[in-house]
């Protein structure tokens, strides 16, 4: 979890202690306690009471997105769910009569935001096996969502994260810089400077028209649809703001790239998304493009976040593995171009 400078075991003491006094700011179960399940850019917890109650806290990073921003956030949230794009978890409003919460206790500098979501019954789909048909719906379910943005009316001052070039790339990387990330070293960031300027390139050619970049999930992965037997519901909205609409494919596929699988993801995603949505085959060609942006920007999420323990385990080997799909991508790339002079 970066953005503090709190070893990341002290932090998730002074965390808990947080989620736990913080709930009493909800008309909950006496005696509810809050248990950490996760920790990436914000810490979340299950709150569960003896009656059976249960609920998801998200206590959020300081200084990663404001109290407008979470509003939005909420916003799209509600927006999708009244539609009918796709079931969203709901959320519970404070004592306060508000949804978002701010608390603090002693040990961290600033107060944190905090958001009770429902809890949402499910389970992820099954990534061990044939993952087709649940890449399928993943597309079939960005096209609605992408639909939805174009003609939704977006609330005044609508404040999301913007996830583009400048955003891995830029003076002010939102995860710093990858040059900086474990084992960037003399054989492998050559090449990655080449992958940074090729991407730059094509992404500018290829542009930012409202019906190509847009409000996106940002995080539409297999891990974040719930499945049961009443439908599925889509989760975990944190990183949702402006993006290329097919920069949601290249989420889908994170930390797994290489995976010899990903040439039939991506044919099932692109099939869901085409029964719902026109995808033009120009468009369809630059899906690659945005898999190799995908992955130079967890390249540098790794090197800013290697205190916690996920990406100690990612870092070995990442580096390289990147530079090599990388390489692979732009041979494609200096191969079509020679196709299409002849």
């Amino acid at each position: 979890m970066a953005g503090t400078d709190l070893p990341l075991e002290e932090l998730l003491v002074h965390l808990e202690t947080l989620a736990n006094q913080s709930l009493s700011l909800w008309d909950i179960p006496a005696g509810a306690t809050a248990r950490l399940i996760n920790v990436s850019e914000n810490a979340t917890y299950l709150v569960e009471a003896r009656d059976g109650y249960k609920s998801i806290l998200r206590v959020h990073r300081e200084n990663y997105h404001s109290y407008r921003a979470i509003e939005c956030e909420l916003g799209w949230l509600e927006a999708l769910d009244a539609a009918k794009i796709v079931t969203t978890p709901g959320y519970y409003v404070g004592k306060n009569g508000q949804p978002i919460q701010k608390a603090r206790v002693k040990g961290l500098s600033e107060p944190r935001y905090l958001v009770l979501f429902h809890f949402v019954e499910g389970e992820a789909p099954d990534e061990s096996g044939d993952m087709s048909g649940g890449f399928e719906e993943l597309g079939a379910i960005a096209a609605r969502c992408h639909d939805h943005v174009l003609s939704w009316q977006k609330p005044d001052n609508f404040e999301r994260p913007t996830w583009d070039v400048d955003s891995v790339f830029g003076e002010t990387p939102t995860w710093g810089d990858w040059r900086n990330a474990p084992e960037v070293d003399g054989t492998v960031k050559p090449v990655l400077e080449r992958v940074e300027a090729t991407i730059r390139s094509r992404l500018t050619e290829f542009g930012k028209a409202p019906t190509r970049f847009n409000l996106i999930h940002a995080d539409m992965r297999l891990a974040n649809l719930l499945v049961d037997g009443d439908g599925t519901r889509l989760i975990d909205f944190d990183d949702c703001g402006w993006g290329w609409f097919l920069y949601d494919f290249a989420y889908a596929i994170s930390f797994i790239e290489d995976d010899q699988r990903i040439p039939d993801l991506k044919a099932a995603w692109v099939h869901g998304y085409r029964s719902v949505r026109a995808l033009p085959i120009e468009e369809e060609a630059e899906i690659d493009t945005f898999v190799m942006l995908r992955r130079m920007a967890l390249l540098a999420w790794i090197g800013s976040h290697i205190e916690a323990p996920e990406p100690q385990e990612l870092a070995p080997g990442f580096a390289a593995t990147t530079a090599r799909l990388g390489q692979i991508w732009m041979d494609k790339i200096s191969s079509t171009w020679e196709t299409s002079d002849e």
